[in-house]
Order: C-alpha cells, then sequence, then structure tokens
C-alpha cells in the first residue's frame, strides 16, 4: 500500500524558536503561500489544516493555499455542529472540484467544553458524538442521493433535499477521526475512513489497531490508520539527543492553544492516553522520546521520535509494518523542518515503504 505522508500548515510565522501549535496568532497569506509551497516542495501528500475556536477558517485557508501550490492536498479540520450537513456536504463536494481532489476532511467534536461554548455549542461532549454520526450519515446521503430526499434524526431534519455537485472523489474525499472515547471510535467505525493516532509505543498500536479493526468490521468497514508525531533528527544520533533536549528546555511552561492554558494536564482520552506512556518512562522503543508530552500536558501531537534520518525512517517504518498506512510528521521549527524533512526523510519513508510491500508480495 502508498505510503502517505502528511505535513501542517501554519498560517503565521512562529513566535519563538520552538513552537508548539502553529493555527493561532492571526493571518499571513505571505507566510501561509510560503509554508505550504515549502510542503508541496518537500513531497508532503496532504497538510493537515487545523482547527481552534479562534483561528483563520480552514476550507479558505486550504482553498487559498491549493491556489499556489501543484500538487499538495489539504487535510481539513472540521467541527460538525456549526454548519448544517446538507450545506457542508456541497461545500466538501465544491471544493472536491475546483481543487482536482486535493481534499480529505479530519472530523473532529471540539477539544473542550470551553472551546465549543466560544462558537455557542453548549452540548455536551457525548451529545456531541450523537449529533457527528448523525451529521455525517446525512452528508453522506446527500453525496450519494440521486434524487430529493427526507431526513428526520434527533438533530437534523430535512425534506426534498438534493445536491447539483458530487465529490470527485468517489464515495467521497477520505474522512479521517481522531479520539479514544467511547463515542468517538463507534463515530469513526461506522462512517470515517482513516483513525489518526498519536505515536505510542509498537506494542499499544498493535493492540489499538486491531481493537478498532475489530470495531469496524461489525460495520462491514476496513479502516485506515494515520500516526502523527515529531521527528527530531541531526546526522548523528548523539545531536538529535541534544536537540531534543534543547527543544525540551524551552517547552517548559507551554501547553497548548491560548484556551488551554489554564489546563493543568490532558483534556480528552486521546491525551490522557499518551500521558500515560509518559509518565512510565522517557523513552519506548528505542526512540520513542515522551518527555514534551509530559511538561506540556499531553495537550496535541507531542509524541516525538529522535536519531538520524535514517534511524527516525526506521522507526517510523516500523509502524507501517503494523498496517499504518499514513504519517502525520512536522517539527518545532515548522518551516525549516519541513524543508529538512523533504531533503531527509521522506524519501527515506516512502522508499522504505515500497521495499516492504515488494517483500510481503514476493512471500
Amino acid at each position: 500500500m502508498p505510503v502517505r505522508i502528511v505535513g501542517m500548515i501554519g498560517v503565521t510565522p512562529p513566535s519563538s524558536d520552538a513552537a508548539l501549535h502553529v493555527i493561532e496568532g492571526g493571518l499571513s497569506t505571505a507566510y501561509l503561500t510560503q509554508y505550504a509551497r515549502a510542503h508541496d516542495d518537500a513531497g508532503f501528500d496532504l497538510a493537515l489544516v487545523g482547527y481552534s475556536s479562534s483561528s483563520a477558517e480552514g476550507f479558505l485557508v486550504a482553498l487559498h493555499t491549493a491556489a499556489h501550490t501543484k500538487q499538495l492536498g489539504y487535510l481539513v479540520a472540521h467541527r460538525p455542529g456549526f454548519v448544517a450537513p446538507t450545506l457542508m456536504a456541497r461545500k466538501i463536494a465544491t471544493f472536491d472540484h475546483l481543487t482536482n481532489g486535493r481534499l480529505a476532511v479530519h472530523i473532529i467534536t471540539g477539544k473542550t467544553d470551553d472551546e465549543q461554548h466560544s462558537d455557542g455549542d453548549f452540548s455536551p461532549k457525548t451529545e456531541r458524538y450523537r449529533r457527528a454520526v448523525e451529521y455525517l450519515e446525512l452528508m453522506k446521503l446527500t453525496w450519494a442521493s440521486e434524487r430529493p430526499f427526507d431526513f428526520a434524526g434527533e438533530f437534523y431534519r430535512v425534506k426534498g433535499a438534493s445536491s447539483d455537485v458530487r465529490p470527485l472523489q468517489q464515495p467521497h474525499p477520505l474522512l479521517f477521526f481522531g479520539g479514544a472515547s467511547d463515542g468517538a471510535l463507534e463515530m469513526g467505525a461506522k462512517l470515517c475512513d482513516v483513525y489518526a493516532i498519536y505515536a505510542e509505543p509498537l506494542a499499544s498500536t498493535r493492540e489499538r489497531m486491531a481493537n478498532f479493526r475489530t470495531q469496524a468490521a461489525a460495520f462491514g468497514r476496513v479502516p485506515g490508520f494515520n500516526v502523527s508525531l515529531r521527528p527530531i533528527i541531526a546526522a548523528r544520533e548523539g545531536d538529535a539527543w541534544d536537540k531534543a533536549n534543547r527543544i525540551l528546555a524551552q517547552m517548559t511552561g507551554k501547553k497548548g492553544w491560548s484556551r488551554q492554558e489554564a489546563a493543568t494536564g490532558p483534556v480528552d482520552n486521546a491525551g490522557k492516553r499518551l500521558m500515560s506512556f509518559a509518565m512510565e518512562q522517557d523513552i519506548h522503543d528505542e526512540r520513542l522520546w515522551m518527555p514534551i508530552t509530559r511538561v506540556t500536558g499531553a495537550l496535541g501531537n507531542t509524541s516525538c521520535l529522535v536519531g538520524t534520518p535514517e534511524q527516525v525512517a526506521d522507526a517510523i517504518l516500523k509502524y507501517y509494518g503494523l498496517g499504518v498506512e499514513s504519517f502525520l510528521i512536522r517539527g518545532f521549527d515548522p518551516f525549516n523542518d519541513t524543508v529538512e524533512f523533504g531533503r531527509e526523510l521522506i524519501p527515506r519513508i516512502k522508499a522504505g515503504a515500497l521495499e516492504i510491500d515488494r517483500r510481503r508480495a514476493a512471500e
């Protein structure tokens, strides 16, 4: 299976030498365009456009950068509940055509209740997942129906709904999702295509994938998997560990996005899982390095792989060997790391994945 490499584009230059998050802080169109082009030139397949309740609107960010890049696709984060699902189905289908199929969508139901409140959503988390299930069902029905249809559910009701535009990618662009709660897993198993998880030790990743495959199989579905991680690389292994410790020193006191600064620890189940591994030990599986997860409260993608480009690529390919076909990689020096990953890491990952595929085919 071809490996997919995902980056993440930011909307403004980072405010420090070691950036934890990249989607808040206004909007610089010049920087955004330059950053997206760096991903395009580096060989990334997709770039995540993140979401917070104060950040620039992701679909418009992606549409702008798509007009200034050649091959790069966009994984746009979207929170169900703020836009009618029939309208969102048309927006996604339109975007898909305007970019010649360079779209995937990451479904998220909200990081915290407080953040949802700032956008006017006071639904509890369990209800948000039920709403998201209905939302995705109605979106898919809009894409698939050839004649007007009616729909009546707990959260949405339409009469005579139809769409003149269907996605270019059939049956629709890939739908990613993340999370570790029962509601997230049920939604993803039933309706999404790719389960996005943070990098954990290989043994727990294998077990987690097996459990989710079983859950998705109950709906007749075969899911894909994405692992998110932060490579820290240098020409020599010792230099990579020195670099990691310099970054760690700059992370003390950082908690995440502006609305999470008061948090004392993880705010969701995925973060709680990650923090548990960070508290067990600093290093798992030789290069999975967790201290940044610990000092920042596991409030996002903070699992690191440390070593030379060859060593980190080999560590990533061990996840590929488990059946993970997609990797979101980003660094703490966002722009320069994007360029370096394109030069030193992505070619090694893609070549290694091809070699694994050849060996499997020969068995």
